[in-house]
């Protein structure tokens, strides 16, 4: 793409002698120039997607940054997956049923329930460590029945909002489980 570009710049605001020369000029300055934006980390974005030229370097230097994430991720996923189904259903605690907002709140405390309990299940500990709050959901389910419609969650509320709340207080009493 910089080549086309620096062949676009050169045919529109070519005005030199020798039109050979300058193609060839500006052709090798964005070689030049790239591979020192691929070096710095807060140019890795326009240098790999402006030179073809830097492409063959920023794969690897992409993959080198990336593994030692994806390597790490998969012993800490499942933990901070709690921590983090934790923290938005947390996040649910200082709202509340308001009139324009009801909705979207109800909504919002049933999906970070359902989170919670994906994340207690996926967790290395296995599901058996998290009996109680994996039991309250189940139970709100059955009451539920398969049914999140609003006028069913508002039906419900109390239930809802009840599990939520004997949740947080048991992961309260148990830290290890999400720090």
């Amino acid at each position: 793409m910089t080549l086309t570009l620096a062949t676009f710049t050169v045919a529109c605001g070519g005005g030199g002698d020798d039109p050979k020369a300058s193609p060839s000029t500006s052709a090798s300055a964005p070689a030049s120039v790239a591979p020192s934006t691929a070096a710095s980390p807060s140019a890795s974005v326009p240098a790999s997607a402006s030179a073809p030229a830097s492409a063959a370097g920023s794969p690897t230097a992409a993959a080198s940054v990336a593994a030692p994430a994806a390597s790490g991720t998969p012993g800490e996923e499942p933990v901070s997956l709690v921590r983090d189904a934790f923290a938005g259903l947390q996040a649910t605690l200082n709202d509340s049923c308001t009139p324009g907002n009801c909705a979207y709140f109800l909504g919002r405390v049933y999906d970070e329930l359902h989170r919670m309990d994906r994340a207690m299940k996926a967790d290395p500990k296995g599901p058996g460590h998290f009996p109680e709050p994996i039991s309250l959901i189940a139970k709100l389910d059955k009451q539920l029945g398969g049914d999140r419609s609003f006028e069913n969650l508002k039906k419900n509320q109390t239930t809802l909002i009840a599990t939520r709340d004997k949740i947080n207080t048991w992961m309260q009493g148990h830290p290890d489980d999400y720090r």
